[in-house]
């Protein structure tokens, strides 16, 4: 909850976003044709913004405003005397209106229905999971292999959005547990060091209660439990990520004929050498994507180490990245219980990551940011009506980090985190971890996130006016 002056400063700050809007459209002198021929293209796509909102149209209007006044040599003059080409364009646009109102029309709703398509598929993707799991369980119940945990949904298709749409990759991570007579010793690198350099080291524990003369764990398991585990997913005491992932790809290929959903979908094992992805296409030939990730708990708490790590780095197979999944879609799901039921957050990861495709920018700094301004403005500010000055605080709270080449990690040194997130006692009282390090140190990539953002601001404002 935030107390009193906080919630003033959050209200001082929205009154201060708005007075900005403006005195942006208050500080450029409207010519008649640029009101008119805005108008006439709102109204002709009357359809979009009846869905939209009206707030979309001012968001608009503000940023093209906003880039007119930046560019070098810009002028009323100049605007005035290029008017006669500007209403020539404007008829001629105005005879592909219908052309451009279906476009608007047909991407409003690809926008707007994504959230409920996901759902949907997300359910299949957990029931087809949780089948999976429960046959090689019961394979593996007897063995001296590592113990698999129900599958936990992680990333933006589990949190109720993703850039990627009815193209998205549904990801878990399905929790590994020692089997008997073996324990998980993780072995921790430096909190946000990269690349990681986390390894979970397995030590043999004892096993008897009748004979309390045994001295060596080895001798409660015959020598051929022991090398079953060790000898097949292990590289010398260390859990081996891309053995694992043979392992269990293996073990899936097999058990795929016991499913009942083997008759409704074809599927294929897709290569990855650190986690299990699969493609389930149905009758229609419509494919889903499934992607399934190794974890080994940190203690009692939402953290793991995931075999997933970033993409385009080499890791050594015994190496675990540290990863924060679980903690952060347990937030969206508190976000849910505790917002109206009309609030936007997840619209507004939507469109900015959409915006964000193609660019330099992760998906992952994105949701970063949304998350520090969801725990930071009351979410009765997040509702419908509030959506532009939601979606523009985003934006420019990225353009702030970016400027500044700091973005806080959320969970390391946040004392302001719901209950129900379970972190190492380490965490809240580490210092916090700047994402943006790498800009710090590359004058070239900072410049190019800038150029980046740039980008990424005008497809959103094309998105959100235009529908492209």
């Amino acid at each position: 909850m935030l107390d009193d002056s906080k919630h003033e400063r959050v209200q001082q700050h929205e009154k201060h976003l708005m007075a900005r809007m403006t005195r942006l459209l208050q500080g450029h002198e409207w010519s008649s044709l640029d009101w008119g021929g805005l108008v006439f293209a709102a109204l002709q796509q009357w359809q979009f913004w009846a869905i939209a909102g009206v707030p979309v149209l001012l968001f608009g209007l503000c940023w093209w405003v906003w880039k007119r006044r930046r560019q070098p040599g810009s002028s009323h003059e100049e605007e005035s005397s290029s008017s006669s080409t500007e209403l020539e364009e404007a008829e001629s646009e105005g005879a592909d209106a219908d052309d451009e109102g279906r476009l608007l029309r047909d991407s409003a709703k690809r926008i707007l229905s994504s959230v409920k398509g996901m759902a949907n598929r997300r359910q299949v993707v957990e029931e087809v999971v949780s089948d999976l799991l429960t046959v090689l369980q019961e394979r593996l119940s007897n063995s001296f292999f590592p113990v698999l945990q129900p599958a936990i949904g992680v990333g933006s298709a589990f949190e109720g959005w993703s850039p990627h749409g009815r193209d998205a990759v549904y990801r878990l991570l399905v929790p590994i547990k020692p089997p008997r007579g073996h324990a998980f010793h993780l072995e921790l690198g430096a909190a946000g060091e990269m690349p990681a350099k986390n390894c979970v080291r397995v030590d043999l524990v004892c096993t008897c209660t009748r004979d309390v003369h045994r001295r060596h764990p080895e001798e409660g398991l015959s020598r051929n439990q022991v090398l079953s585990f060790l000898g097949t997913l292990c590289t010398g005491s260390y859990l081996d990520v891309e053995k694992i992932a043979r392992w269990f790809q293996k073990l899936v290929r097999s058990a795929w004929r016991e499913m009942p959903q083997s008759r409704l979908y074809t599927m294929k094992v897709l290569p990855s050498s650190r986690s299990c992805k699969l493609r389930l296409t149905n009758a229609s030939g419509r494919s889903l994507f499934i992607e399934m990730m190794f974890g080994v708990q940190r203690g009692d708490s939402d953290i793991f180490l995931s075999s997933q790590t970033k993409e385009g780095t080499f890791t050594p197979s015994t190496t675990w990245a540290e990863t924060y999944d679980v903690a952060e879609v347990k937030f969206f799901r508190h976000v849910a219980r505790q917002a109206p039921r009309d609030t936007s957050h997840l619209k507004c990861l939507q469109l900015c990551a959409g915006s964000l495709v193609g660019t330099g920018f992760s998906s992952d700094a994105l949701k970063t940011v949304v998350m520090h301004l969801l725990n930071t403005i009351p979410l009765s500010s997040w509702r419908r009506r509030e959506f532009l000055t939601r979606l523009q605080d985003t934006m420019w709270y990225l353009h702030g980090c970016l400027e500044e080449k700091r973005l806080d990690h959320f969970f390391f040194g946040n004392e302001n985190m719901p209950e129900d997130i379970i972190l190492p006692p380490a965490f809240q009282a580490a210092e916090p971890i700047n994402l943006f390090q790498c800009l710090l140190q590359d004058p070239a990539a900072h410049a190019k996130a800038l150029r980046d953002f740039e980008e990424a601001q005008g497809r959103l404002t094309r998105l959100v006016f235009y529908g492209e």
